[in-house]
């Protein structure tokens, strides 16, 4: 006798859910989300085929498996949710006090956050280490109010960063007051992730160099998993998001202990 097949879902949601499940796992057998649906093996093996021709998973014997995540150059994520970064941004620099030191990590938000300091004219003795070359620049006119410390190590194109080797040697040798963290995911469970490895490691190893983590993080990326796992959200004490933020991670990262600060 055949199991009756239950559609509790439309087509469009129950796929998007499908989807979101691969990502997270990795790897789903047909038979896994034929019982997490209540839909029948012949329903699974046709949303699977919807979602392969869309390009959004890869089937595999016996089940489906996720894509790897595409990462946008530093020039196309600049653009996205602007606004909400520069809210954020001004928020992170207005904890920074003359005299002090920072890590300040690659990408979009942080380099708005290095505008942000660099607009700051009341501050003075600061110093900035940072592996990324937008952001060096970005912080050149605050010379020699700033002083600028750049890593040293490989560039990557698409963020204009620098990774190992080299990169870590640096970091190894300091203790600064604060790191200003960016990532492409942040959640309760998995904690702060990034899509690429390189980056990921040179993160934890800020991480691990700062007396402070402050992690900035427009709305879109809290909830969010990646490949490169770059800390456990215990080791970040303050997490500063915009209002695109979803509540329920909001409140789940706030549950957990995190220092949630969120921008209007």
């Amino acid at each position: 006798m055949l199991k009756e097949e239950i559609e509790p879902l439309p087509v469009t949601i129950r796929r998007e859910r499908m989807l979101q499940t691969i990502a997270e796992r990795e790897f789903v057998r047909v038979a896994d989300l034929s019982e997490e649906f209540g839909i029948s093996d012949v329903t699974v093996r046709a949303d699977l085929a919807a979602l392969e021709l869309s390009r959004s998973v890869r089937r595999v014997r016996g089940g489906a498996m996720a894509l790897p995540k595409h990462e946008p150059s530093f020039e196309e994520a600049l653009v996205s949710h602007a606004v909400e970064k520069q809210r954020i941004a001004e928020r992170a620099a207005a904890m920074v006090t003359s005299g002090m030191s920072v890590l300040l990590d690659v990408g979009t938000t942080t380099t708005a956050v290095a505008r942000a300091l660099v607009a700051r004219t009341d501050l003075d003795r600061v110093v900035v280490i940072t592996n990324g070359l937008s952001i060096a620049l970005e912080l050149e006119p605050a010379l020699p109010r700033f002083t600028v410390v750049v890593t040293g190590g490989t560039l990557r194109s698409l963020q204009h960063s620098l990774v190992d080797p080299m990169a870590t040697i640096l970091l190894d040798r300091v203790h600064a007051d604060v790191a200003f963290i960016g990532c492409n995911g942040i959640d309760v469970e998995h904690g702060v992730t990034n899509v690429n490895l390189p980056e990921a490691e040179v993160k934890a190893r800020m991480i691990a160099s700062a007396a402070r983590v402050v992690v900035v993080a427009d709305g879109s990326k809290l909830g969010q998993v990646h490949l490169g796992r770059v800390a456990a959200v215990q080791e970040v004490r303050t997490v500063i998001t915009g209002p695109t933020a979803p509540a329920e991670q909001v409140r789940r990262l706030r549950e957990a202990g995190l220092d949630v600060i969120q921008t209007e």
